[in-house]
């Protein structure tokens, strides 16, 4: 970790609420300075839509107080995600939830939307989705299937093109080298999630951003509470460093294009970290704390990156 000191990271997919506060806290350490959480499914069928609520009440609310604990800003984006787009009867009515939610203050996009198994109900909602977030002039976040990954990709792009969205400001995740090439000579962004054994490794990573360079290519690590790393991306940047990727582009894939992608929501700024508010562990959220007994860590002085 020595390789990135004092460099700042930023993991633009992340799903912190199934995360626990050693991860941030190892985050912190690492020098992730600001998540993106992205609107995920709990690994089994939500039945109502209260469920829904409740959870993007968690997002704007309790998760970006626990994460301001450590250190961490934290910002999400909000939709019905493709596996849960099946159940159409559900659908209708998230998607009369989601405009409550997408104004609010740390949403910084629609997603992640997209396709699972590629079916009519998943293009449907897509499509509503796309348009909202074109409503709302916000970014969007694009999940690729897993099965058929190159079809999917490419159908996902040809929709928001068809939208008449910018791909300026749609964020293609899950990529791999069979994608890559594709989404950016469309002009979208090209996000790829760095996990343990599948997807995209971090030295396959590196071999990415040496071939096809560093604009608007993202890293992210998509940790959940399945078998991930929320350490991926700082593994990845000191991975980078070592194999001869420059300082420059490292900083771009690891940093800067995040910004320069989620920053057109007008909610990602780095102002928002570099003068965060001190650590104060005594502070709760709803009469909650995070601390369960243990002592409290309180900053002197107002941090800087």
């Amino acid at each position: 970790m020595n390789k990135i000191e004092n460099l700042p990271l930023i993991d633009p997919h992340i799903h912190m609420i199934s995360r626990t506060t050693d991860d941030y806290e190892r985050m912190a350490k690492a020098g992730i300075v600001a998540v993106i959480e992205p609107s995920f499914w709990l690994g089994q069928p939500r039945t109502s839509v209260g469920s829904f609520k409740d959870y993007y009440n968690t997002l704007i609310g309790w998760e970006r107080f626990r994460a301001s604990q450590f250190g961490i800003k934290h910002y999400c984006t909000i939709g019905l995600n493709s596996k849960e787009a099946n159940n159409e009867e559900l659908a209708e009515e998230v998607m009369e939830l989601l405009p409550r939610y997408i104004y609010k203050e740390g949403v910084v996009g629609i997603g992640e939307i997209g396709y699972d198994d590629q079916t009519p109900a998943e293009d449907k909602y897509f499509r509503m989705q796309l348009d909202l977030a074109k409503e709302a002039g916000l970014p969007v976040q694009v999940h690729t299937p897993h099965r058929d990954k190159t079809r999917g990709t490419h159908t996902s792009m040809q929709v928001c093109l068809e939208h008449n969205l910018d791909p300026g400001l749609v964020v293609i995740d899950h990529n791999n080298e069979e994608t890559v090439q594709e989404v950016l000579d469309k002009g979208f962004w090209a996000a790829f999630t760095i996990y343990p054994r599948t997807k995209m490794g971090n030295e396959r990573m590196v071999e990415v951003v040496r071939k096809f360079g560093s604009d608007r290519i993202i890293v992210d690590s998509s940790a959940d509470w399945g078998v991930s790393d929320p350490m991926a991306v700082p593994k990845t940047a000191a991975l980078m460093l070592e194999r001869g990727i420059p300082m420059e582009d490292v900083r771009k894939v690891c940093y800067e294009n995040a910004i320069a992608a989620y920053g057109q929501s007008g909610q990602f700024n780095p102002q928002d970290w570099e003068n965060r508010s001190a650590i104060d562990q005594r502070t709760l959220y709803q009469e909650n704390s995070v601390l369960r007994g243990q002592a409290p860590k309180v900053e002197i002085e107002n941090p800087s990156v």
